[in-house]
Protein backbone atom coordinates (compact mmCIF):
# COMPACT_ATOMS: atom_id res chain seq x y z
CA UNK A 1 0.00 0.00 0.00
CA UNK A 2 1.61 3.25 -1.26
CA UNK A 3 2.14 5.66 2.23
CA UNK A 4 2.36 8.92 0.18
CA UNK A 5 -1.35 8.98 -0.89
CA UNK A 6 -2.12 7.25 1.96
CA UNK A 7 -0.51 10.22 4.30
CA UNK A 8 -1.82 12.53 1.84
CA UNK A 9 -5.99 11.74 2.64
CA UNK A 10 -5.79 11.64 5.63
CA UNK A 11 -4.48 15.19 6.23
CA UNK A 12 -6.77 16.42 3.64
CA UNK A 13 -9.82 14.93 5.75
CA UNK A 14 -8.34 16.30 9.21
CA UNK A 15 -7.96 19.83 7.41
CA UNK A 16 -11.48 19.40 6.40
CA UNK A 17 -12.75 18.24 9.90
CA UNK A 18 -10.99 21.34 11.75
CA UNK A 19 -12.19 23.63 8.93
CA UNK A 20 -15.95 22.86 10.18
CA UNK A 21 -16.73 24.64 13.20
CA UNK A 22 -19.88 22.46 13.96
CA UNK A 23 -17.94 19.43 13.98
CA UNK A 24 -15.39 19.96 16.02
CA UNK A 25 -17.54 21.28 18.94
CA UNK A 26 -19.48 18.23 18.58
CA UNK A 27 -16.62 16.42 19.08
CA UNK A 28 -14.82 17.50 21.49
CA UNK A 29 -17.24 20.33 23.86
CA UNK A 30 -20.48 18.53 23.79
CA UNK A 31 -19.09 14.93 25.01
CA UNK A 32 -16.72 16.72 28.32
CA UNK A 33 -20.04 19.13 29.01
CA UNK A 34 -22.54 15.74 29.12
CA UNK A 35 -19.93 13.80 30.93
CA UNK A 36 -19.59 16.27 33.63
CA UNK A 37 -23.06 16.28 34.13
CA UNK A 38 -23.64 12.33 34.49
CA UNK A 39 -20.55 12.37 36.39
CA UNK A 40 -21.82 15.21 39.19
CA UNK A 41 -25.05 12.68 39.08
CA UNK A 42 -23.29 9.65 39.40
CA UNK A 43 -20.64 9.93 41.79
CA UNK A 44 -22.42 10.03 44.93
CA UNK A 45 -21.74 12.13 47.55
CA UNK A 46 -18.38 14.23 48.71
CA UNK A 47 -17.21 14.28 52.13
CA UNK A 48 -18.77 17.50 52.63
CA UNK A 49 -22.54 17.06 51.15
CA UNK A 50 -25.60 15.41 52.63
CA UNK A 51 -26.60 12.08 51.49
CA UNK A 52 -29.77 12.46 49.58
CA UNK A 53 -32.79 11.34 51.35
CA UNK A 54 -35.80 10.06 50.31
CA UNK A 55 -39.39 12.01 50.78
CA UNK A 56 -41.27 10.02 53.15
CA UNK A 57 -44.93 11.17 54.81
CA UNK A 58 -46.12 9.43 57.62
CA UNK A 59 -50.09 9.74 58.53
CA UNK A 60 -50.43 8.69 61.99
CA UNK A 61 -54.38 7.82 62.25
CA UNK A 62 -53.91 5.50 65.39
CA UNK A 63 -52.12 7.62 67.86
CA UNK A 64 -50.85 5.06 70.15
CA UNK A 65 -48.15 4.50 71.78
CA UNK A 66 -46.69 1.85 69.39
CA UNK A 67 -47.41 4.48 66.16
CA UNK A 68 -45.85 7.48 68.34
CA UNK A 69 -42.63 5.18 69.07
CA UNK A 70 -42.86 4.21 65.24
CA UNK A 71 -43.01 8.35 63.77
CA UNK A 72 -39.87 8.95 66.71
CA UNK A 73 -38.26 6.64 65.65
CA UNK A 74 -38.43 7.51 61.71
CA UNK A 75 -38.11 10.91 62.47
CA UNK A 76 -34.23 10.15 63.40
CA UNK A 77 -33.74 8.29 60.25
CA UNK A 78 -30.88 9.42 58.39
CA UNK A 79 -32.22 8.06 54.95
CA UNK A 80 -36.14 10.08 55.58
CA UNK A 81 -36.68 13.19 54.99
CA UNK A 82 -39.83 12.70 56.96
CA UNK A 83 -43.42 14.69 56.52
CA UNK A 84 -46.47 14.41 59.02
CA UNK A 85 -49.23 15.92 57.05
CA UNK A 86 -53.13 14.78 56.30
CA UNK A 87 -53.58 11.62 54.24
CA UNK A 88 -55.49 13.26 51.59
CA UNK A 89 -52.49 15.61 50.99
CA UNK A 90 -49.74 12.82 51.34
CA UNK A 91 -52.17 11.30 48.24
CA UNK A 92 -51.90 14.42 46.69
CA UNK A 93 -48.19 14.92 46.91
CA UNK A 94 -47.46 11.71 45.82
CA UNK A 95 -49.92 11.76 42.55
CA UNK A 96 -47.61 15.39 41.96
CA UNK A 97 -44.40 13.60 42.65
CA UNK A 98 -43.41 16.09 45.54
CA UNK A 99 -43.94 13.09 47.80
CA UNK A 100 -42.32 9.12 46.69
CA UNK A 101 -43.79 7.21 49.38
CA UNK A 102 -46.54 8.31 51.99
CA UNK A 103 -47.21 5.78 55.24
CA UNK A 104 -50.79 5.54 56.71
CA UNK A 105 -50.93 3.87 59.86
CA UNK A 106 -54.35 2.87 60.08
CA UNK A 107 -56.42 3.25 63.46
CA UNK A 108 -55.93 0.42 65.86
CA UNK A 109 -52.56 -0.46 63.89
CA UNK A 110 -51.09 -0.45 67.61
CA UNK A 111 -53.16 -2.89 69.33
CA UNK A 112 -53.36 -5.48 66.31
CA UNK A 113 -49.67 -5.44 66.07
CA UNK A 114 -49.45 -6.33 69.63
CA UNK A 115 -52.05 -9.01 69.53
CA UNK A 116 -50.15 -10.11 66.69
CA UNK A 117 -46.77 -10.28 68.32
CA UNK A 118 -47.81 -12.72 70.71
CA UNK A 119 -50.54 -14.85 69.71
CA UNK A 120 -50.05 -14.85 65.74
CA UNK A 121 -53.20 -12.96 65.21
CA UNK A 122 -54.48 -10.73 62.35
CA UNK A 123 -51.67 -9.14 61.26
CA UNK A 124 -52.73 -5.21 61.05
CA UNK A 125 -52.04 -3.51 57.58
CA UNK A 126 -49.61 -0.29 56.86
CA UNK A 127 -51.29 1.31 53.77
CA UNK A 128 -47.56 2.53 51.70
CA UNK A 129 -48.77 5.12 48.57
CA UNK A 130 -46.31 5.54 46.30
CA UNK A 131 -44.95 7.37 43.14
CA UNK A 132 -44.60 4.49 40.49
CA UNK A 133 -41.52 6.22 39.17
CA UNK A 134 -39.50 5.24 42.26
CA UNK A 135 -40.53 1.70 42.72
CA UNK A 136 -36.55 1.17 43.97
CA UNK A 137 -37.19 3.91 46.89
CA UNK A 138 -40.36 1.35 47.60
CA UNK A 139 -38.29 -1.08 48.69
CA UNK A 140 -35.99 0.56 50.39
CA UNK A 141 -38.60 2.42 52.38
CA UNK A 142 -40.40 -1.00 53.26
CA UNK A 143 -37.16 -2.35 54.60
CA UNK A 144 -36.06 0.57 56.69
CA UNK A 145 -39.28 0.89 58.06
CA UNK A 146 -39.41 -2.83 59.22
CA UNK A 147 -37.34 -2.04 61.66
CA UNK A 148 -38.18 0.65 63.08
CA UNK A 149 -42.14 -0.98 63.12
CA UNK A 150 -40.25 -3.91 65.02
CA UNK A 151 -38.68 -1.89 67.79
CA UNK A 152 -41.12 0.00 68.73
CA UNK A 153 -43.76 -2.93 68.55
CA UNK A 154 -41.44 -4.84 70.63
CA UNK A 155 -40.56 -2.23 73.04
CA UNK A 156 -44.28 -1.67 73.96
CA UNK A 157 -44.80 -5.29 74.42
CA UNK A 158 -42.02 -6.58 76.67
CA UNK A 159 -41.54 -2.73 78.68
CA UNK A 160 -44.93 -1.17 78.23
CA UNK A 161 -48.88 -1.36 79.19
CA UNK A 162 -50.46 -2.25 75.82
CA UNK A 163 -47.89 -5.51 76.10
CA UNK A 164 -49.32 -6.00 79.12
CA UNK A 165 -52.74 -6.00 78.33
CA UNK A 166 -51.68 -8.09 75.23
CA UNK A 167 -49.94 -10.58 77.63
CA UNK A 168 -53.39 -11.17 79.57
CA UNK A 169 -55.63 -11.04 76.35
CA UNK A 170 -53.17 -13.78 74.71
CA UNK A 171 -53.21 -16.14 77.92
CA UNK A 172 -56.93 -15.56 78.10
CA UNK A 173 -57.38 -16.78 74.87
CA UNK A 174 -55.21 -19.37 74.94
CA UNK A 175 -57.38 -22.01 74.27
CA UNK A 176 -58.61 -20.44 71.23
CA UNK A 177 -55.71 -20.03 69.38
CA UNK A 178 -56.16 -23.66 67.57
CA UNK A 179 -52.33 -24.78 68.64
CA UNK A 180 -51.78 -28.28 69.32
CA UNK A 181 -51.43 -29.02 73.09
CA UNK A 182 -47.62 -28.82 73.72
CA UNK A 183 -47.05 -26.10 71.54
CA UNK A 184 -49.66 -23.92 74.00
CA UNK A 185 -48.40 -25.02 76.91
CA UNK A 186 -44.68 -23.54 75.43
CA UNK A 187 -46.87 -20.41 74.66
CA UNK A 188 -48.32 -20.29 77.77
CA UNK A 189 -44.86 -20.60 79.56
CA UNK A 190 -43.41 -18.08 77.53
CA UNK A 191 -46.29 -16.03 78.42
CA UNK A 192 -45.97 -16.42 82.05
CA UNK A 193 -42.54 -15.38 82.46
CA UNK A 194 -43.13 -11.90 80.50
CA UNK A 195 -45.85 -11.86 83.25
CA UNK A 196 -43.10 -12.10 86.04
CA UNK A 197 -40.79 -9.71 84.27
CA UNK A 198 -43.36 -7.03 84.24
CA UNK A 199 -44.09 -7.71 88.36
CA UNK A 200 -40.49 -7.77 88.67
CA UNK A 201 -40.12 -4.30 87.02
CA UNK A 202 -43.35 -3.03 88.93
CA UNK A 203 -42.08 -3.87 92.23
CA UNK A 204 -38.32 -2.34 91.48
CA UNK A 205 -40.19 0.77 90.32
CA UNK A 206 -42.50 1.00 93.64
CA UNK A 207 -39.72 0.46 96.06
CA UNK A 208 -37.40 3.25 93.83
CA UNK A 209 -34.72 0.40 93.38
CA UNK A 210 -35.07 0.77 89.32
CA UNK A 211 -34.01 4.02 88.19
CA UNK A 212 -33.47 2.39 84.47
CA UNK A 213 -34.92 4.00 80.96
CA UNK A 214 -37.57 2.26 79.20
CA UNK A 215 -35.52 -0.89 77.52
CA UNK A 216 -35.33 0.47 73.64
CA UNK A 217 -37.48 -3.63 72.28
CA UNK A 218 -35.75 -5.57 69.49
CA UNK A 219 -33.15 -3.87 67.43
CA UNK A 220 -31.03 -4.99 64.49
CA UNK A 221 -29.27 -7.58 65.94
CA UNK A 222 -26.23 -7.12 64.06
CA UNK A 223 -23.82 -3.51 62.35
CA UNK A 224 -22.11 -3.49 59.16
CA UNK A 225 -18.88 -2.59 58.13
CA UNK A 226 -19.06 -0.42 54.58
CA UNK A 227 -15.68 -0.88 51.83
CA UNK A 228 -15.67 0.14 48.48
CA UNK A 229 -13.44 -1.72 46.63
CA UNK A 230 -11.64 0.84 44.16
CA UNK A 231 -8.04 0.71 42.62
CA UNK A 232 -6.76 1.24 46.49
CA UNK A 233 -7.08 1.81 50.05
CA UNK A 234 -8.59 4.62 51.10
CA UNK A 235 -9.11 5.81 46.66
CA UNK A 236 -13.13 6.85 46.63
CA UNK A 237 -14.78 5.65 43.45
CA UNK A 238 -14.80 8.65 41.03
CA UNK A 239 -18.08 8.77 39.01
CA UNK A 240 -16.31 11.32 36.43
CA UNK A 241 -14.08 8.31 34.99
CA UNK A 242 -16.96 6.12 34.38
CA UNK A 243 -19.67 9.21 32.77
CA UNK A 244 -16.39 10.46 30.38
CA UNK A 245 -15.88 6.87 29.17
CA UNK A 246 -19.76 6.58 28.78
CA UNK A 247 -20.08 9.92 26.88
CA UNK A 248 -17.05 9.96 25.43
CA UNK A 249 -17.60 6.71 23.52
CA UNK A 250 -20.99 7.86 22.70
CA UNK A 251 -19.85 11.14 20.50
CA UNK A 252 -17.06 9.49 19.43
CA UNK A 253 -19.46 6.71 17.65
CA UNK A 254 -21.82 10.11 16.58
CA UNK A 255 -18.37 11.71 15.06
CA UNK A 256 -17.27 8.63 12.77
CA UNK A 257 -20.81 7.85 11.70
CA UNK A 258 -21.06 11.23 10.77
CA UNK A 259 -17.90 11.32 8.67
CA UNK A 260 -19.60 8.36 7.00
CA UNK A 261 -22.42 10.67 6.37
CA UNK A 262 -19.13 12.55 4.41
CA UNK A 263 -18.95 9.75 2.54
CA UNK A 264 -21.90 9.05 1.15
CA UNK A 265 -22.61 13.04 0.27
CA UNK A 266 -18.80 12.99 -1.37
CA UNK A 267 -20.06 9.95 -3.82
CA UNK A 268 -23.41 11.57 -4.36
CA UNK A 269 -21.41 14.53 -5.47
CA UNK A 270 -19.33 12.36 -8.08
CA UNK A 271 -15.77 12.90 -5.56
CA UNK A 272 -15.48 9.25 -5.57
CA UNK A 273 -15.87 8.48 -9.40
CA UNK A 274 -12.54 11.24 -10.06
CA UNK A 275 -11.06 9.51 -6.85
CA UNK A 276 -10.76 6.17 -9.06
CA UNK A 277 -9.52 7.95 -11.93
CA UNK A 278 -6.37 8.65 -9.70
CA UNK A 279 -3.62 5.65 -9.54
CA UNK A 280 -4.88 5.14 -6.26
CA UNK A 281 -6.21 1.31 -4.53
CA UNK A 282 -9.60 1.10 -3.69
CA UNK A 283 -7.61 -0.38 -0.53
CA UNK A 284 -5.82 2.93 -0.24
CA UNK A 285 -9.09 4.99 -0.50
CA UNK A 286 -10.44 3.14 2.05
CA UNK A 287 -7.67 2.89 4.62
CA UNK A 288 -7.30 6.66 4.39
CA UNK A 289 -11.07 7.15 5.52
CA UNK A 290 -10.45 4.51 8.09
CA UNK A 291 -7.29 5.90 9.10
CA UNK A 292 -8.60 9.59 9.17
CA UNK A 293 -11.88 8.65 11.21
CA UNK A 294 -9.94 6.20 14.06
CA UNK A 295 -7.28 9.72 14.63
CA UNK A 296 -10.46 11.80 15.00
CA UNK A 297 -12.17 9.32 17.23
CA UNK A 298 -9.09 8.82 19.58
CA UNK A 299 -8.50 12.90 19.65
CA UNK A 300 -12.18 13.03 20.91
CA UNK A 301 -11.89 10.63 23.34
CA UNK A 302 -8.27 11.51 24.64
CA UNK A 303 -9.37 15.30 24.89
CA UNK A 304 -12.19 14.07 26.60
CA UNK A 305 -9.99 12.22 29.52
CA UNK A 306 -7.77 14.93 29.50
CA UNK A 307 -10.36 17.48 30.52
CA UNK A 308 -11.94 14.74 33.10
CA UNK A 309 -8.01 14.29 34.78
CA UNK A 310 -7.66 18.17 35.03
CA UNK A 311 -10.52 19.11 36.31
CA UNK A 312 -12.55 16.42 37.87
CA UNK A 313 -9.34 14.23 39.45
CA UNK A 314 -9.56 11.19 36.99
CA UNK A 315 -6.91 9.06 37.28
CA UNK A 316 -5.66 5.99 35.62
CA UNK A 317 -5.08 3.38 38.19
CA UNK A 318 -4.36 0.48 36.11
CA UNK A 319 -1.81 1.33 32.68
CA UNK A 320 -0.55 3.36 30.57
CA UNK A 321 -0.12 1.13 27.96
CA UNK A 322 -3.75 -0.49 28.56
CA UNK A 323 -5.57 2.02 28.19
CA UNK A 324 -4.22 3.68 25.30
CA UNK A 325 -4.32 -0.29 23.70
CA UNK A 326 -8.23 0.27 24.79
CA UNK A 327 -8.60 3.76 23.38
CA UNK A 328 -7.07 2.82 20.09
CA UNK A 329 -8.99 0.02 19.71
CA UNK A 330 -12.17 1.45 19.91
CA UNK A 331 -11.15 4.33 17.67
CA UNK A 332 -10.62 1.71 15.23
CA UNK A 333 -13.66 -0.53 15.98
CA UNK A 334 -15.99 2.97 15.72
CA UNK A 335 -13.82 4.18 12.48
CA UNK A 336 -14.76 1.30 10.89
CA UNK A 337 -18.15 1.33 11.98
CA UNK A 338 -18.35 4.66 10.43
CA UNK A 339 -17.26 3.25 7.50
CA UNK A 340 -20.13 0.62 7.59
CA UNK A 341 -22.37 3.23 7.50
CA UNK A 342 -21.19 4.69 4.34
CA UNK A 343 -20.98 1.04 2.56
CA UNK A 344 -24.34 0.20 3.62
CA UNK A 345 -26.20 3.54 3.51
CA UNK A 346 -28.13 4.55 0.19
CA UNK A 347 -28.69 8.08 1.07
CA UNK A 348 -27.35 10.81 3.50
CA UNK A 349 -30.73 11.28 5.08
CA UNK A 350 -31.92 7.63 5.58
CA UNK A 351 -28.03 6.95 6.71
CA UNK A 352 -27.88 9.43 9.23
CA UNK A 353 -31.47 8.18 10.74
CA UNK A 354 -29.98 4.82 11.01
CA UNK A 355 -26.81 5.28 12.37
CA UNK A 356 -28.05 7.49 14.98
CA UNK A 357 -30.70 4.94 16.15
CA UNK A 358 -27.69 2.41 16.00
CA UNK A 359 -25.37 4.38 17.94
CA UNK A 360 -28.00 5.19 20.70
CA UNK A 361 -29.25 1.70 21.09
CA UNK A 362 -25.35 0.72 21.22
CA UNK A 363 -24.39 3.31 24.40
CA UNK A 364 -27.72 2.37 26.21
CA UNK A 365 -26.97 -1.10 25.76
CA UNK A 366 -23.28 -0.80 26.19
CA UNK A 367 -23.75 0.76 30.36
CA UNK A 368 -22.80 4.31 29.03
CA UNK A 369 -26.05 6.01 30.29
CA UNK A 370 -26.97 3.02 33.00
CA UNK A 371 -25.48 0.58 34.50
CA UNK A 372 -25.53 -2.79 33.22
CA UNK A 373 -26.49 -4.48 37.06
CA UNK A 374 -30.22 -3.13 36.55
CA UNK A 375 -30.95 -4.94 32.94
CA UNK A 376 -32.95 -8.16 33.25
CA UNK A 377 -30.67 -10.92 33.25
CA UNK A 378 -31.07 -12.09 29.86
CA UNK A 379 -30.17 -8.56 28.18
CA UNK A 380 -26.95 -8.61 30.54
CA UNK A 381 -25.82 -11.29 28.81
CA UNK A 382 -27.19 -9.67 25.23
CA UNK A 383 -24.97 -6.81 25.80
CA UNK A 384 -21.73 -8.95 25.31
CA UNK A 385 -22.17 -8.72 21.76
CA UNK A 386 -22.39 -4.98 22.00
CA UNK A 387 -18.62 -3.08 20.94
CA UNK A 388 -19.68 -0.28 23.19
CA UNK A 389 -20.19 -2.90 26.65
CA UNK A 390 -16.46 -3.51 25.55
CA UNK A 391 -15.15 -0.43 25.26
CA UNK A 392 -16.43 0.44 28.37
CA UNK A 393 -15.63 -1.67 30.56
CA UNK A 394 -11.99 -1.86 29.43
CA UNK A 395 -11.89 1.97 29.74
CA UNK A 396 -13.46 1.50 33.49
CA UNK A 397 -10.71 -0.84 34.36
CA UNK A 398 -8.23 1.10 33.38
CA UNK A 399 -9.23 3.83 35.80
CA UNK A 400 -11.26 3.47 38.96
CA UNK A 401 -10.74 0.11 39.14
CA UNK A 402 -7.57 -0.34 38.66
CA UNK A 403 -7.08 -3.76 37.29
CA UNK A 404 -3.71 -3.43 35.29
CA UNK A 405 -2.94 -4.32 31.86
CA UNK A 406 -3.96 -7.96 32.07
CA UNK A 407 -8.29 -5.99 32.38
CA UNK A 408 -7.63 -4.66 29.01
CA UNK A 409 -6.07 -7.72 26.88
CA UNK A 410 -10.00 -9.09 26.36
CA UNK A 411 -11.63 -5.60 25.52
CA UNK A 412 -8.56 -4.23 23.45
CA UNK A 413 -8.89 -7.95 21.15
CA UNK A 414 -13.36 -7.78 21.57
CA UNK A 415 -12.75 -4.11 19.89
CA UNK A 416 -10.28 -5.54 17.37
CA UNK A 417 -12.37 -8.01 16.03
CA UNK A 418 -15.40 -5.66 15.72
CA UNK A 419 -13.23 -3.40 13.84
CA UNK A 420 -12.16 -5.98 11.44
CA UNK A 421 -15.69 -7.27 11.22
CA UNK A 422 -17.25 -4.05 10.46
CA UNK A 423 -13.92 -3.20 8.03
CA UNK A 424 -14.62 -6.48 5.99
CA UNK A 425 -18.46 -5.88 5.51
CA UNK A 426 -17.89 -2.43 4.42
CA UNK A 427 -15.59 -3.66 1.76
CA UNK A 428 -17.38 -5.93 0.29
CA UNK A 429 -20.72 -3.91 0.22
CA UNK A 430 -19.66 -0.14 -0.86
CA UNK A 431 -20.66 1.40 -3.31
CA UNK A 432 -18.07 3.29 -5.72
CA UNK A 433 -20.18 5.55 -7.92
CA UNK A 434 -23.67 7.05 -7.19
CA UNK A 435 -26.53 4.46 -8.19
Amino acid sequence: MPITPLIAMVRKDLQLFFADRRAVIMSFIVPIAIGSFFGSIFSGPSTNTEAARIPVAIVDQDGSPISNDIVASARTDKNFALSLISADATRDQVRRGKMTVGVIIPKGFGDAAGKAFFSGGAKPQLDLLFDPSHATELAMVRGILTEHVMEAVSKEMFTGPGGRKAVDDALGHLQSTGLPSDEQRALGTMLHSVQAYYSQQDAAASTGASTRTRAPGLTMPYSTHEEAVTSGANIAYNGYAHSFAGMGIQFLLFATSGLGIEILLERQKGLWKRLRSAPISRLTLLAGKTLSMTIVALMTLLVSFAFAMVVFHVHISGSLIGFLSVAIATSLMAATFGLLIAALGHTPQAARGVSTLAVLMMVMLGGAWVPTFIFPSWLQQLTLVVPARWAVDGLDAMTWRGIGLAGAVAPTLVLLGFAAFFGIVAMSRFRWEEA
